[in-house]
């Protein structure tokens, strides 16, 4: 069953589904100031509030966590069984950030991600995204690149790489297909145009998904103004502190290529402010990383899609076993050994006892009320 795409604003007003609106066409000319002012947070947020418990859901059930980096590159796998090809991941980075079900959505359910882009796209038109507070702007903008990501993907699939699809003859990242206030933007427009240029706190690069084995986690979360920060800094650690996230070569420290492409709005002196910022987010191993190296170099990339199936189809399955016991649930044998690796991987972090994640929120005084903690990302 698909799920329904639901948007709600304001806090007191229970608001009807949004009718979808046609997909508007991109556009390739350059946006002009005009164009991006009206995209300027206000200086007098309001309490509205935008809902995205639909796309939580749906996060939950299609996203799986691959679990924190070990630090250590995965082996090459090996040919499927019966074949000399070579089907699913080969990555070295392939046990690291999260993955989508791409391969087992219908049609309905993929045609469920247009219908919620476009309701949110259509929000703009009921709700002054830019009167909301700072966090629910962010959170706005973070789910609407992220849901027409997964959209556009899962229409594609299978494809090997997300940066192979084009709509209307245009790569992905710059097509404009989705609309805002009349306003036709690109998934880069959104990043880079709107959020880059308005928010100075670069842990706002790790809310957008790219599609990429490479690239930042799809959380399991819909983003909203109370978690918005908490993921964000969730996304940084686990990026920061990642093979594809930073890596040692020869005695220089390698980052990725993603930090060289938002450099011009996070990084002016690209080496200084670059380590000052993942020291921010680094754990003990990362730390020494960046104690032992000098000079930053980014050219660490993983294009690969960031699914379970290598975007490939596999003509050969394997029957799934429960207990020893098998079942009819069959998936492919390179899906199958990828979920096995998955297994030992957090067999070893819990030998190594790094489960769970520990947050620490201020405690309130004797007779005070508690309330949660406000912290707005700048």
């Amino acid at each position: 069953m698909p799920f329904m795409p639901r948007v709600l604003a304001r806090p007191a007003l229970l608001a009807a589904t949004i009718l979808a609106l046609a997909a508007p066409a991109h556009a390739n000319g350059p946006l002009g100031e005009a164009q991006l002012a009206t995209f300027a947070p206000s200086n007098t947020p309001n309490n509205d509030k935008i809902d995205y418990s639909i796309w939580d859901e749906a996060m939950k059930n299609i996203v799986i966590s691959m679990g924190p980096s070990l630090r250590e590159s995965a082996p090459r796998p090996d040919p499927s069984f019966g074949s000399r090809r070579q089907y699913g991941h080969v990555s070295r980075y392939r046990l690291e950030g999260t993955r989508v079900m791409f391969s087992f959505l219908d049609a309905d359910v993929i045609a469920s991600f247009t219908e919620y882009r476009k309701d949110l796209e259509n929000t703009a038109d009921i709700v002054d995204i830019q009167s909301l507070s700072r966090n629910e702007q962010l959170a706005f903008w973070i789910n609407l690149h992220n849901v027409a990501l997964v959209e556009q993907i899962a229409n594609a699939w299978p494809i090997r790489q997300p940066r192979e699809i084009k709509i209307d003859g245009v790569a992905l990242d710059e097509a404009r297909f989705i609309t805002v206030e009349g306003v036709k933007l690109s998934p880069r427009d959104i990043r880079e145009k709107i959020v880059y240029r308005h928010w100075k706190d670069p842990k706002v690069i790790y809310g957008f998904w790219r599609g990429e084995i490479g690239g930042p986690s799809l959380q399991r979360e819909a983003f909203n103004a109370d978690n918005v920060e908490r993921l964000l800094i969730r996304g940084a650690a686990d990026f920061v502190n990642s093979l594809r996230g930073t890596h040692e070569l020869g005695g220089r420290l390698q980052v990725s290529e993603l930090y060289k492409e938002s450099a011009p709005f996070f990084f002016a002196d690209f080496e200084r402010d670059l380590r000052a910022h993942i020291a921010l987010h680094a754990d003990e191993a990362t730390a020494a990383l960046l104690a032992k190296t000098s000079g930053v170099e980014p050219v660490v990339r993983e294009y690969d899609i960031a699914d379970l199936e290598g975007g490939v189809r596999e003509p050969t399955y394997q029957n799934i076993t429960s207990n020893g016991v098998s079942t009819s649930f069959r998936i492919p044998q390179s899906m199958a050994a990828l979920l096995r690796e998955r297994e030992t991987k957090f067999q070893e972090i819990i030998r190594k006892g790094r489960t769970g994640t520990v947050t620490v929120s201020p405690t309130s005084q004797a007779g005070e009320k508690a309330e949660p903690p406000k912290s707005e990302v700048k």
